[in-house]
């Protein structure tokens, strides 16, 4: 696919406080009882306001950006100097999402759909509420896309739709969050989301590896994140004890004791989509579009989307690096999307 075909799909459809100080960065993964996957469902999220969410202090430095061994989107690798930030250890949760909404009244736009005088033009059924969701096809001849569905009434309390809850989930990542129900709540707690920089940073340090925790995708023999395990789209074998979203912290800290920079839901970042890093050149006249998060787009206002999710494969989706990035509709959430907010000093 030439690089203005990729341009045209994207538009056309194919998208869709504990304070901890860290100074000395490990190479090694921090292990503790929030990573203990036997454990980690009995971990409740800390609800804001009342007590400040965890963040993580994350020292300014350069490091090699991007990637030019895996998907062109990621090139050209370069190097970028970040200020140091505080960072929310884990991705904001459903309990401390509801504190917000609470607090404030605040709905979402999946719960209140599209205004068609802000948005003109599109299908009756993209200005009703509700948002998209996964569904295994369970035809073997699937084409592209199909497992992806627009489902009136799924939203942050009801992520597959009407009938489902996030009743016993408090401590899940909050999910089918657009970009501006993410930036309303982040100003709510005076908070910003990360750039795509501090996120990318964040996640691996000055590290050259391809995740965060080594070269390979397993570290002596266990799972390190929430990713598809099994034949995408059709079997998810669970090996790594979940079948969705998993309660943050189950899995390892990265090297800057945050969890879940990669694997269980992909977040969202300030920054503007852009098809490459390099404004100077394309990297590869080749795009390849294939994508477990792609999502019929309603509007062109794309941003972008950081650490994939539960739903990324090696076979499909490989995209649970610290430099993978992906496109996303900023007016619709999925339910493998959430997002983590950061403080500046």
């Amino acid at each position: 696919m030439k690089m203005n075909d990729y341009r045209r799909a994207l538009i056309a459809g194919a998208l869709l406080s504990v304070m901890v100080t860290i100074d000395d960065v490990s190479a090694e993964p921090v292990y503790s009882s929030l990573g203990d996957v036997s454990s980690c469902k009995q971990y409740s999220g800390l609800p804001p306001k009342d007590v400040p969410i965890e963040q993580v202090w994350v020292p300014g430095g350069t490091f090699t950006m991007g990637s030019n061994t895996h998907y062109p989107e990621e090139a050209q690798e370069r190097n970028v100097t970040v200020d140091g930030f505080w960072i929310d250890r884990h991705e904001v949760t459903n309990a401390q999402f509801r504190a917000f909404v609470e607090a404030t009244g605040y709905k979402t736009l999946a719960e209140r759909g599209l205004d068609p005088k802000v948005f003109p033009g599109l299908p009756d059924q993209m200005y009703r509420p509700g948002s998209t969701v996964f569904e295994p096809p369970r035809d073997l001849q699937v084409i592209n896309l199909q497992w992806w569905h627009f489902i009136e009434g799924a939203d942050w309390q009801h992520p597959s739709g009407p009938g489902s809850s996030i009743d016993n989930m408090d401590n899940h990542p909050v999910v089918q969050i657009a970009f501006e129900d993410a930036q309303a709540y982040a100003k709510w707690m005076n908070r910003a989301l990360p750039t795509e920089a501090q996120f990318e940073y964040a996640a691996k340090g000055a590290s050259s590896t391809t995740y965060p925790w080594g070269k390979s995708l397993h570290l002596d023999g266990k799972e390190m994140a929430n990713t598809w395990t099994g034949v995408f789209p059709f079997q998810n074998t669970a090996t790594d004890g979940f079948v969705a979203t998993a309660p943050v912290g189950c899995f390892p800290q990265n090297a800057y004791h945050l969890f879940d920079m990669v694997g269980n839901v992909w977040e969202w970042v300030m920054d503007d989509w852009t098809p490459y890093h390099s404004i100077e050149e394309e990297p590869h006249p080749e795009i390849d579009l294939e994508d477990s998060l792609s999502v019929q787009a309603r509007t062109l206002l794309l941003g972008t989307i950081k650490g994939g999710s539960f739903l990324c494969s090696p076979s499909y989706c490989k995209r649970y690096r610290p430099s993978a990035r992906h496109a996303q509709d900023r007016t619709m959430g999925t339910n493998h999307i959430g997002f983590r907010t950061v403080s500046l000093p």
